[in-house]
């Protein structure tokens, strides 16, 4: 039976975004922008999901912003200010919809999620080739499941397990392409395949900006530079169904932002109604290494090529992003590590007057993989709000002093380290070697635990224009120093009395770890203290 298309996503709701009422609803791709000043944020399953729907929705605009300035003129980027354009997009404060229609309508067929030749984010050919087949249960990111590795909590249970509604399929087909694992096998074996590795969205360290409201967190990735060279959203290209396709870098964000990392089809169940699987090859894939028309990932240098060369830098589960913040805001004189390009371009409008000091928050997203990226083991988010001014030219000393007192906030947790060290020895020594690395961790673990939203509230809180730098580093400093000795004398009134005598005794420990620790933050103890 020759299959039907059905379900246009740009007509059928499948996005799902939080209204201002704080209610999740599905809209479909046109309602989306159309009201997108309406809706606070996606609000889709994981976070990643979300970053996945975000880049498609990007594509669209740099489809059509590229090209047409917001009265509906045509005029390419490269033949106007690419500031101008944007500013005169974020001044309107809602999308000039009738464009963005007009656009998307001329490419209705390629946003069928079902369709007989060009079935949106797939390949229809694949139902007649060898490939990979899985069941919903793996197209279903949270569930992450495969024959030897089942997630014990999950929002789904027994037959809702085995199918998904056609929205959700649509939303967990981006997530897929974009993070997929690598336990998919080629077509045909012992062919010396090349490796694609993990979806493209899973090898980078996925940063966004989010504004007030979805208009916002659009227009704040919406990075406009002359720098994008032209190229084609997937749906303005011929379909490429080549497995495991290595493509030179793509030159334009639209490319970029659809890039086919796998060969997809979605399996329909019999009710006709619902998804119950999908086939799977390797995709296309290339070389990110200085890939800077990527602007949504932070980087690395990378040490074993040359001096100028950086590769996307993937985020540590273990680390909280404000700890990573050197990464996320690296400035001009940083060798080691090359910010994000959406961070730049904030701080150009920042610079430009055109965004004045406004409060936003820096977002990231990322996916845990396991045994060489064989399978998904979590899925993680983290944010930070900041005031622009932070982060461009005007706050250049403000990044370099934060850089300063994380340094010496992670000194201090060092020498919470090794007090955590001494009090075991003052408790006679543990012979379990796990054991007392599980003491020393849990000791870390609740300092940056203890810490975390302090920072936040204090990042939050700086505004250079009005802020004393000095004041400010300090006032961190001495909340990093209070919560450190508060913990320390706690964890020697817990060790009990045996640590309390001998030579070696926690008391001698905790005077040690105490000078320590004003001697990194300012090296004069307080009154309170």
């Amino acid at each position: 039976m020759k299959m039907e298309a059905k379900f246009n996503l740009l007509y059928e709701p499948w996005i799902r975004v939080l209204d201002k009422s704080g209610a999740v609803k599905e809209t479909s791709l046109l309602d989306t922008l159309r009201n997108a000043h309406s809706f606070i944020q996606l609000a889709g399953e994981l976070p990643t999901q979300d970053v996945a729907v975000l880049r498609l929705l990007l594509a669209v605009l740099y489809s059509v912003f590229t090209e047409y300035d917001s009265s509906g003129r045509e005029v390419s980027l490269f033949d106007s200010d690419e500031l101008d354009r944007w500013e005169e997009l974020w001044k309107l404060g809602q999308f000039p919809y009738d464009m963005i229609e007009k656009y998307l309508k001329q490419y209705e067929d390629r946003f069928y999620l079902f369709h007989p030749r060009t079935p949106f984010y797939q390949t229809a050919d694949l139902s007649e080739r060898k490939a990979t087949e899985y069941s919903a249960a793996k197209l279903i990111g949270d569930l992450s499941e495969s024959s030897n590795k089942l997630r014990l909590f999950s929002y789904r249970n027994g037959e809702r397990k085995q199918s998904l509604t056609y929205s959700e399929a649509a939303r967990w087909l981006l997530y897929l392409n974009g993070f997929d694992d690598t336990s998919a096998k080629p077509s045909v074996r012992g062919e010396n395949m090349p490796s694609t590795g993990a979806g493209y969205l899973g090898k980078l360290g996925l940063v966004y900006a989010a504004g007030d409201n979805l208009f916002e967190t659009l227009m704040l990735n919406f990075v406009l530079n002359q720098e994008d060279a032209d190229g084609k959203a997937v749906w303005e290209d011929a379909v490429h169904s080549e497995e495991r396709r290595r493509i030179p870098q793509p030159a334009s964000r639209k490319e970029l932002l659809t890039l086919q990392s796998r060969r997809l089809l979605l399996i329909e169940g019999n009710d006709d109604k619902s998804v119950t699987g999908y086939k799977l090859l390797g995709g296309d894939f290339f070389d990110a290494e200085n890939a800077f028309v990527e602007h949504m990932t932070i980087w690395r240098k990378d040490k074993a090529g040359r001096l100028d060369n950086y590769k996307p830098k993937r985020h540590d589960p273990a680390k909280t992003l404000w700890r990573d913040f050197t990464s996320l805001t690296a400035t001009e004189g940083d060798l080691n590590s090359k910010r994000p390009g959406v961070v730049d371009w904030i701080a150009l409008l920042t610079m430009e007057n055109i965004l004045q000091g406004k409060q936003i928050w820096l977002r990231m997203a990322s996916v845990k993989y396991g045994d060489k990226d064989f399978f998904v083991d979590d899925v993680f988010g983290d944010s930070v709000s900041v005031n622009s001014s932070l982060i461009s030219k005007i706050g250049k000393e403000w990044i370099t002093r934060i850089c300063d007192v994380l340094k010496d906030t992670e000194t201090c947790v060092w020498h919470l380290k090794n007090f955590a060290r001494a009090i075991d020895e003052a408790l006679g020594g543990s012979n379990d070697r796990k054991k007392k690395r599980s003491l020393v961790e849990q000791a870390v673990s609740q300092a940056y635990f203890d810490m975390d939203m302090p920072f936040r509230r204090w990042l939050a809180g700086i505004t250079p224009a009005n802020d004393d730098v000095d004041e400010k580093m300090n006032e961190w400093l001495l909340q990093v120093r209070s919560q450190l000795l508060k913990q320390g004398r706690q964890m020697l009134e817990g060790a009990g009395e045996k640590a309390w005598i001998g030579t070696k005794n926690g008391f001698t420990a905790l005077s040690l770890f105490e000078n320590c620790i004003i001697k990194s933050t300012g090296g004069r103890r307080q009154e309170h203290e």
